[in-house]
């Protein structure tokens, strides 16, 4: 069956939105109908998530290994008392013209793909972290987002937190000072994924559409589930993963986006195992108009802490600093004493964001709209460029391409795999 996008949205995107939007907004009483697009790790939060707001109702789960699917549906009847559509294809739940979001919880190479596509099928997205897999994608996620109208925000709930919202709000009014440096830590227990071979896929995985805008390549357990973090062709290393929060986080409180000059140096020291990605990654962006600079720090395994803090921010300022503890918590210590200054504990609710958001028409109502998983992935696809190539790097943030560096510039994107194919032009 021929399920490509554009002849979809052509007959049908805009019928759509009339039917479901009409001209204004969503009342708060109709019921969105969500779709959950991998299903096997963090899918399993967007399903519960989504399930329990409200006039809000999870209608399909989708994955391209059916026994996954079929577990999540199953999990579903019995926690909820309710049935669940499961599919395979993505594509077969585009079409669905009863689905009015797409939630999209698949390894990094699709996320891109998928929120385009959905797009341009009239559905509004939200979409885990990393927003992209390369540079390249996240801008084309913008781009889609306007030109359909859609509401896309993106998976970084700390954004959702009142109390890392107030936090940025102090840090702009100088509660530290002048602010001139973050440091974005990652430490977490990773440990080796050994040695697998290639092999025939299992009966109940579509092998193909996994694999989907990567290049094709024989299945290996190395690789899936979990695993395909650590291979360059699917995930973006623990940088693109847990460091993504971490990132949109240090680039949220100093106030920058894409830096003018990156660089990055690593390496993997304890497992010689099929892992492609680095086991302990350093990294430091520099904005020299702003005069900022941020560090970044993945560290696997064994590691001590910093502040107490194994995941999370600090901030440097004249006058003191501020400490973020993972998705919530902010805590300020100022002068030479480090005398305890404002602190907060709140948590928020990014899926409800997200829905308000969706049913107002309004992006100005996102917590983490489209743009932050532009430039926080962007990041991390700049430093693993740098680790990769084993250089300093100087990068246009108004051009988004490398200064007279062709060979840089060149994994700014990948190769697509027909027909799944991020497009240069997003066009229906």
């Amino acid at each position: 069956m021929e399920m490509k996008r554009r002849d979809f949205v052509k007959s049908t995107a805009a019928a759509m939105a009339v039917q479901r939007f009409g001209f204004g907004s969503m009342g708060a009483n109709d019921t969105l109908r969500v779709a959950v697009l991998g299903v096997h790790g963090r899918g399993k939060s967007h399903i519960k998530g989504f399930q329990e707001l409200k006039n809000v109702e999870v209608a399909t789960v989708c994955d391209p290994d059916r026994k996954v699917a079929a577990e999540r549906a199953f999990e579903f009847e019995k926690t909820y008392g309710k049935h669940v559509k499961t599919e395979t294809d993505l594509r077969r739940v585009l079409d669905n013209k009863s689905i009015d979001v797409i939630s999209i919880a698949t390894p990094n190479h699709w996320h891109a793909l998928a929120t385009i596509w959905a797009c341009q099928a009239g559905k509004d997205v939200y979409v885990e972290k990393p927003g992209s897999h390369n540079l390249f994608e996240g801008r084309k996620m913008i781009e889609a987002a306007y030109k359909y109208n859609r509401i896309v925000q993106h998976g970084v709930q700390l954004r959702s937190s009142p109390a890392l919202q107030e936090a940025v709000q102090k840090l702009g009014q100088g509660v530290i000072g002048k602010v001139y440096l973050s440091r974005a830590i990652i430490y977490r227990w990773r440990p080796s994924i050994g040695h697998q071979p290639d092999e025939s896929p299992p009966p109940h995985l579509d092998w193909d559409i996994w694999q989907g805008p990567a290049q094709r390549r024989t299945f290996s357990r190395r690789l899936v589930h979990y695993n395909w973090h650590w291979h360059w062709d699917y995930g973006n290393g623990d940088i693109g993963n847990q460091g993504i929060h971490q990132l949109d986080m240090a680039q949220w409180g100093l106030g920058v986006q894409l830096p003018q000059q990156v660089t990055a140096m690593g390496g993997k020291f304890l497992w010689h195992d099929d892992q492609e990605t680095p086991e302990a990654l350093t990294a430091l962006c520099f904005y020299p108009e702003q005069n900022k600079m941020m560090e970044i720090a993945v560290r696997h395994w064994c590691t001590n802490e910093e502040h107490g803090i194994a995941v999370g921010n600090i901030f440097y300022g004249s006058e003191g600093y501020l400490l973020v503890r993972h998705y919530d918590t902010y805590e300020t210590y100022l002068g030479r004493n480090r005398e305890p200054g404002p602190f907060r504990k709140a948590e928020g609710n990014h899926y409800a964001n997200f829905i308000e958001a969706v049913r107002t028409r309004r992006k100005s109502d996102l917590n983490a709209p489209v743009e932050t998983a532009h430039y926080s992935s962007a990041l991390a696809h700049l430093a693993n460029i740098s680790f990769r190539l084993g250089r300093r790097l100087h990068f246009d943030p108004q051009k988004e391409r490398f200064v007279n560096d062709a060979q840089a510039d060149q994994m700014l994107r990948r190769e697509y795999r027909e027909p799944f194919v991020v497009p240069d032009k997003v066009t229906s």
